[in-house]
Parts: C-alpha cells; structure tokens; sequence
C-alpha cells in the first residue's frame, strides 16, 4: 500500500508538470503570436503612411502643372528689383548669401526644373520664367522668411510664393533624386570606407546614420504624436550620411514623438544593409575575416553586425551596464568621433537651408517633400563645390529650437553575440592601432 501511495504522488506530481509544461508553452506561444502580430501592424502602418506620403507627392506634382487663371484687372507690383539688380548688378557672393549657391549653379537648377516648372503665358499675364520661380523658392528655403516679403521683394503674389515653393520641392523630388538621392556603387562605397578611415580614423565603415528635427505650427490633428523629446513639435527624419558628408539616403514624415530605432527596422535602408546592399561581393576582409561594410548609429539605434553602436556608459546594477574597459572606451571615443560626419552634415544642411532650422510654418503636406528637397540641394551644391560661409551657422546655433537627444536602446537581438563579436573586432583594431602609436 505505501507503495501504491509513492506510485500515486509520483504520477500526480509528473501529471502537474506535464499540464504547467503545456501551459507554458501555450501562453508563450500565444505572447510569441501577439508580437508577430503588433510588428505587423507596425509594418503596416508604416508602409501606409509611406504610401500616402507618396501619393501627396504625386497629387502635388499633378497640381503642379495645373494652370490658375486670375482675374485680367489684378495689378501686379513691380518687378524691377528681380529683373534690374538681381540678373544685371548681383556679385557671385550676392548668389552665394541670397540664393545659396553659385549663379553657375543656379541656372544649372533651372535647366533640370524647366520640365516640370515651365508655364504658358495666357491672354491674361505673362507667365513667371523657370528662373523666377525658382529664385522665389529659393529665398523661402534659405531664409524661411514670411511669404508677404518675399511677395514684396520679388512683385508676385503671396499664393504665387507659396505655389513656386511647393512646385519645386516637388520638381526637386521627381527629377534630380536619381541623381543626387540614390544608394551608392561599388566604387563611391569604397571611396565613403577610405574618407571614414583617412579623415574620422574608423574603418571598414561607408556611413552614418542620424536623426534631424524639424520644427512645425500645432498640427490640426494628434499633436501630441510630434511631440519630441526636448518637448516641442517637429516632423522626424532620418538619414544616412557617407563619408564626404553627402545623404545617401532619407526618409521622412514621421512625428518628432517617434522611436528612431523602430523607423530605422522599417525603412527600407534596414532591409538593404541587411541583405548587404552597402558592400560588395565578396565582401571586403578586416581584421583577417570577411566582414561587409558596417554603419555607424547612435545610442537610440540597435547594435546590428551591420551597425555599430557605442558600449552604454552609464553604471547601474546589471552587468550590461557595468564599468567600461579601456579597450571599450577607446571604441567609444573613435566612433563619437566619426559620427561627427553627419553632425557636420546635418549642421550645414540646417545652415544652408533654414527652412529646417526655425520653425517652418507649411503644411504637414509640404515639410517632408521640402526636407527632401533641401537634402537633394544639399548634396547638390556639395558636388558642385559652391562654398559655404561660417557665418550661416551662427543663425543655426542661435535657433530657439536645438536638436534633442534620444533614449538610449538596449540591445535585445536573439542574435546579439554575434553582433558583439563583430564590435569586438573593431575594439581589437583600435587596440592595435593604439599600441602601434604608442
């Protein structure tokens, strides 16, 4: 009888163990379903937002080529100052503080745009020429003065400033994006990896990735989703920036209150970087292993083998925050030194166009189309060698509204060894290095 009493409690107690065992196992699979399932919804919103942003693109470009009448009794001010002082008496360093740019490249802008910004004169007024029209647009990004003064200066309407800004931001978008917007060749990637290595001492490394705030008016709706950090309203960007300072890629429109680290995992630079579109194949050797190009993130963006990321430096209980090694500290350093890259960057795009350093009072239709826009005029002057004054940036620093820092993001991956040894290849290299010097 004892032993029949052992038997039962035995079987009872292997009994209990099965049924918790298949509890567990079903409220993990259901936790493991519920997350596959709001990533989704995630994705989806993302891809819905992307996909009406893009159709707001199209419907502007389609606006675009729509002719207003107005009525033949409206008088229209005078236009001595555009077609007298600017087109016979401006000095190059006249174009360089009001435009921007060089004339060179100012009448090379309006070549590329007069497809999509040429307009036919009617019976009633004389059409603005392309290169006008770019000038009004040109003054509005540089300056981001009101739409009345720039009305004065050049004898046109205000709705005529507001039309030649979005016309060419939406010009500027369809037609010079392949040429100065587009993911880099086998060649610039190993120009970016030598810029990195030569002039930021980081190698095997093409770009930096990095976010950029721009200031808006209240939105009409959900407000508090553009709410940032340092507790303003702004429209989020994030960017890509190689190692001569030009963005190879953006992506725009998302609420200041978004979490970089979930922009970066749904945009389509994730998808590209981690099917090794940023390297060539074979991928390049470092350190005597095959290793693809890496990128460089902030403490907001998760450590990827693909992307590198700073040890967190702060102590607390846990051993992922513990004290930092000199070998970690160095990597630390090398790498807040190379992402000064697309600080720089992103500083003189600020400074350049100002639209982006104050408060830009358009449309939630308008500001991401115009911060492409300015990214693509950005990396156009860039390449054209037109100078850029220091003082421009003493406007940016005096901006009511300077750039927030982000939360820093644990790593998580199911994956994160691997990502760890990766980084740790890199310590190893600076160590070296480091030694060598010494």
């Amino acid at each position: 009888m004892e032993e029949e009493e052992q038997l039962r409690s035995l079987m009872f107690l292997v009994t209990y163990m099965l049924l918790k065992r298949m509890r567990d196992i079903n409220d993990a699979n259901i936790q493991r379903r519920n997350e596959i399932q709001r990533r989704i919804r995630h994705r989806q919103y993302f891809f819905q937002r992307q996909r009406r942003m893009l159709m707001m693109m199209i419907a502007g470009g389609v606006r675009s080529n729509a002719r207003i009448r107005t009525r033949p009794w409206t008088t229209t001010p005078s236009t001595d100052w555009w077609e007298r002082v600017v087109m016979t008496e401006f000095q190059p360093s006249d174009w360089l503080d009001k435009f921007r740019m060089n004339r060179e490249t100012f009448f090379y802008l309006c070549d590329k745009l007069r497809p999509r910004l040429a307009r036919r004169d009617t019976s009633f007024r004389l059409a603005l020429p392309v290169e006008k029209r770019v000038a009004v647009a040109l003054w509005r990004l540089a300056s981001n003065i009101e739409y009345r003064t720039i009305s004065a200066l050049f004898g046109v309407g205000k709705s005529t400033v507001c039309r030649c800004v979005r016309d060419m931001c939406h010009a500027i978008v369809a037609l010079l994006s392949s040429i100065y917007l587009r993911s880099p060749g086998e060649q610039e990637l190993e120009d970016s990896a030598q810029l990195f290595l030569s002039h930021w001492g980081f190698p095997h490394c093409v770009a930096a990735i990095a976010t950029l705030h721009t200031a808006i008016i209240t939105p009409s709706s959900n407000a508090s989703d553009y709410a940032n950090p340092a507790g303003w309203l702004s429209v989020m960007s994030q960017v890509a920036v190689s190692g001569r300072g030009h963005f190879w890629d953006v992506c725009a429109s998302f609420p200041g209150g978004t979490d970089p680290a979930e922009i970066l995992q749904n945009s389509s630079l994730w998808a590209t970087a981690a099917e090794g579109g940023l390297s060539p194949a074979p991928p390049p050797t470092f350190m005597g292993k095959s290793l693809r190009y890496v990128l460089l993130g902030e403490a907001c963006y998760p450590l990827q083998s693909w992307l590198m990321k700073a040890y967190p430096e702060e102590q607390g209980r846990t051993a992922s925050h513990a004290a930092l090694t000199e070998q970690q500290q160095l990597f630390n350093g090398r790498l807040a030194r190379a992402l000064r890259v697309s600080q720089e960057a992103l500083l003189r795009l600020r400074a350049r166009w100002q639209c982006l350093s104050k408060r830009n009072d358009c449309g939630l239709d308008v500001v991401p189309t115009m911060i492409l826009a300015c990214c693509i005029l950005h990396n156009m002057c860039e390449s054209h060698g037109d100078a850029f004054k220091a003082e421009w940036q003493v406007e940016v620093a005096e901006a009511e509204s300077p750039q927030p820092s982000h939360k820093q993001l644990l790593s998580t991956s199911m994956n994160q060894s691997n990502n760890e040894e990766v980084r740790q290849l890199f310590c190893d290299y600076f160590e070296e290095q480091n030694k060598k010097n010494n």
